[in-house]
């Protein structure tokens, strides 16, 4: 751990070097702000990073000029697009973003729930067309919901589902009963075998190798003809072309999609235009003044480091998330 009469050198990746995050000048450590072209001289001789830019690849591109780091922290909750083998067999220590987005993507999800329970999109399609149409939608209580993703964003979205009156089962990597939040959790090697009880199905996992491609066609041939994929993960948990067809076929009903394989999703993307599909950019968990509760929890991390205390937020890089254990869940 740093000397504490040292003023270590933290880099922060920006965007763009002048797209500072707030609330951290009054740290007492030396902030090397950059964006990705500067980030080879920013991190050299650096003992932290910080990636406000937390998409942002570059930091193996100067692996070789950060051999002084010992700690990353993500302003995300999700870590695949910085986690690559040298920085996993390293002593690095990495961290994220865990609990500031858990609320907010849950209440998006419960957004996307009743707006198709409401058929909110016809609505506004009849609204356009000035057409007075009458008719009558559906209600959500007693709606069956899976949640795949057994984290803190997994719970809260699980626990404001049950609040609304949704029956809600967990899926994750182990099966096991009664879980407090999510209920009975399915293994994920079963989702196809199960997905068939759900009338909407929400993806809220990370990444990994095991995830990826998780909702492909088998997935989608077993969901109901009117069943709903709410996607708020990362968009390579979802076949994309598996899901375009089963759309087109009607063989699910509605997808609200607010992560992509491709992002920004290119404006001639199939997805924009297929039947059910509602898209967002990537916002679900950005709400106003979220990038002060990320610049906060990073202060926060700071004064930990600086005092040798133990960092809250620890990824587990072989796994790439922070496991049940380490967040106090069963």
């Amino acid at each position: 751990m740093p000397d504490p009469v040292e003023r270590p050198a933290v880099a922060v990746l920006c965007e763009r070097a002048t797209d500072r995050p707030p609330r951290l000048d009054g740290l007492p450590v030396d902030l090397r702000y950059c964006a990705a072209d500067g980030l080879a001289d920013a991190v050299q001789g650096a003992r932290a990073l910080m990636l406000w830019d937390f998409f942002s690849t570059a930091v193996r591109d100067v692996w070789d000029r950060a051999g002084s780091l010992e700690w990353i922290h993500v302003t995300a909750a999700g870590v695949d697009t910085l986690l690559f083998d040298e920085l996993r067999d390293s002593d690095v220590v990495v961290t994220n973003a865990r609990g500031v987005f858990d609320r907010p993507i849950a209440e998006y999800v419960l957004g996307a729930v009743l707006a198709v329970a409401k058929d909110s999109r016809f609505s506004l399609e009849l609204q356009r067309r000035h057409s007075w149409q009458h008719r009558e939608t559906h209600s959500i209580l007693g709606a069956k919901a899976l949640v795949v993703g057994t984290g803190g964003i997994g719970r809260e979205i699980a626990r404001l589902l049950r609040a609304a009156g949704l029956e809600v089962r967990g899926v994750g990597r182990v099966a096991r009963a009664g879980d407090p939040d999510l209920g009975d959790v399915i293994a994920s090697s079963d989702l196809a075998a199960q997905a068939g009880w759900a009338d909407h199905l929400v993806l809220a996992a990370p990444l990994t190798e095991a995830t990826r491609g998780l909702v492909n066609d088998q997935v989608l041939s077993a969901m109901k003809s009117d069943a709903h994929l709410v996607n708020v993960a990362r968009g390579p948990l979802v076949d994309e072309a598996a899901l375009l067809a089963a759309l087109r076929d009607g063989r699910i009903a509605a997808a609200t999609l607010d992560v992509f394989d491709r992002e920004p999703l290119p404006p001639d993307h199939p997805l924009w235009d297929a039947p059910g599909v509602t898209i967002t950019a990537h916002m679900s968990g950005d709400v106003i003044g979220w990038r002060d509760t990320l610049a906060r929890q990073f202060a926060v991390n700071v004064r930990r480091w600086l005092a040798g205390e133990p960092l809250l937020n620890v990824v587990d890089k072989k796994l790439g998330y922070i496991p049940a254990t380490e967040r106090g869940e069963r």
